[in-house]
């Protein structure tokens, strides 16, 4: 057994092509102590979000601070800490922080994903 304390774990700027702007990564469970789980925590700036995109995997969303949007082509939905969202394997998608808010989500998916950017 291991205790992880996310507030402990380091934020690591990331820094993709996928992002408006800048966001921070916390690698809470990694390839090094998971073969099946990825578990990681995103920090978004005020208004950043990623752009459309699809996984090969599904997708799980554990919003834990601020407040986001989480987007199909078809909806979107504001979200707050507590919410959980499922996304399933191949859903054009795109999530992130509030135009005047800040937002976090702890992101539970299999290592071996594929993400396919969708926009530019």
């Amino acid at each position: 057994m291991k205790l992880i304390k996310v507030d402990q774990v380091a934020k690591d700027p990331w820094e993709d092509k996928l992002f408006t702007g800048p966001v921070t990564l916390q690698a809470i469970i990694g390839r090094d102590l998971s073969e099946n789980f990825l578990i990681q925590q995103v920090n978004f700036s005020k208004g950043v979000r990623n752009k459309f995109h699809s996984h090969s995997t599904e997708q799980i969303l554990i919003v834990t601070e601020g407040e986001g949007i989480v987007a199909t082509d078809k909806e979107e939905i504001t979200v707050r800490p507590g919410d959980i969202i499922f996304i399933p394997a191949g859903e054009k998608h795109w999530h992130g922080a509030a135009k005047d808010c800040t937002f976090s989500h702890i992101y539970v998916m299999p290592p071996n994903l594929n993400i396919t950017q969708i926009e530019d």
